[in-house]
């Protein structure tokens, strides 16, 4: 489990302010209090100005360490509240599990202790809804592979007409649906618990988006959406990736473009180079996505206001597969219309 040291927090940040500003400090005031009176002594005659002067000085000392004393504290107040509010946003931004070290036993501290207490709550939560879908997605695949099979089998039945031959093609096509959606799911699962990793070598780009569009251009001629595809002038030089994770990426963008944008009749693919990067930009013109849900978009089991159905995580597997390649993947709306999704990966292979 990952601790983090609170920068300024606990005992540490008390004995610096104590050795380094408040020790010295008061040390040279009492001396310089104590050099003053001695003078009084020695050159005043009157015992009573010597008095008033020796009071002077020591009540100034005390003014002056009082108030080193009470900056230090808030001081050290303020770079202990940094320091939860800086631990608490690690927290926010997903670093669940993570620790600090609590800063003493004062409010502070026990601040501290719950924080870490949250932290290992949110943490444990994550854990057992992970492992709740990765078993549940386990035990849908083998019903839904032997469902999928049938349908497709029944497909060839000559003797099944009518309705019952649109039943079936129901049953096929949603049994494909939720196929997609439990692998979506395992994916998931393999990113939360670190088993999430890329093969790595050569990629020839181009010929991954050529397989993707051919993969998908019997649905685009069954739902009636033309496809353009631009491959560009130039000769695109090979990257490193993994190609099975690039292929899922293009897979993805392709069937939401089609599946969110079908009523736009059309699909445009792009690829080309943008200095020393890969561009593949995949863009529909459907109604596009409404602006207060666009930058969520990205996000896990987010689904939005839209009629198509998903699981809601298969652009956030698809932005952690770019990610590790060192790339970007932005969802915006293009500007007439349509949403455009844009990839733009490194050509020097950097990745993670």
């Amino acid at each position: 489990m990952e601790r983090v040291k609170a920068s300024g927090a606990a005992q540490s940040l008390k004995r610096r302010w104590t050795l380094r500003v408040f020790l010295p400090a008061a040390g040279c005031i009492a001396a310089a209090a104590a050099a003053l009176a001695l003078y009084a002594h020695t050159a005043l005659k009157d015992a009573a100005a010597t008095a008033i002067i020796f009071s002077a000085c020591a009540g100034t000392a005390a003014i002056l360490a009082l108030w080193l004393l009470g900056s230090a504290y808030v001081r050290y107040v303020t770079d202990t509240l940094s320091a939860l509010n800086a631990f608490a946003q690690r927290i926010s931004d997903g670093s669940f599990g993570a620790q600090m070290d609590a800063p003493g036993g004062d409010e502070l501290g026990k601040l501290a202790q719950e924080i870490n207490t949250l932290s290992e709550e949110v943490a444990r939560s994550g854990k057992l809804q992970t492992e709740f879908i990765s078993s549940v997605s386990h035990e849908l695949r083998t019903p839904l592979t032997a469902i999928g099979g049938w349908a497709e089998t029944l497909t060839f039945d000559e003797a099944i007409r009518g309705e019952s031959r649109r039943g079936v093609e129901i049953i096929a096509r949603e049994t494909g649906r939720l196929s997609k959606m439990v692998e979506e799911l395992l994916e998931f699962t393999r990113i939360q618990d670190g088993r999430f990793r890329l093969n790595m070598e050569r990629v020839d780009l181009a010929a991954e988006v050529e397989d993707a569009i051919f993969t998908y251009s019997r649905l685009f001629q069954q739902q009636n959406i033309a496809l353009h595809y631009d491959g560009g002038a130039e000769d695109l030089p090979a990257i490193e990736g993994d190609p099975e994770r690039l292929r899922q990426v293009l897979l993805n963008l392709l069937d939401n473009a089609a599946k969110y944008g079908s009523e736009g009749g059309a699909i445009e693919v792009t690829l080309g180079k943008l200095e020393n990067r890969v561009r593949i930009a995949v863009r529909d013109h459907g109604p596009g996505i409404p602006e207060t849900e666009l930058p969520h978009v990205k996000e896990k089991f987010y689904k939005g206001s839209g009629k198509a159905r998903g699981s809601g995580i298969g652009l956030a597997v698809c932005e952690e597969i770019v990610t590790r390649h060192g790339g970007t993947l932005t969802i915006e709306n293009a500007p007439d219309g349509g949403v455009l999704a844009t990839v733009l990966l490194p050509l020097n292979g950097s990745h993670k």
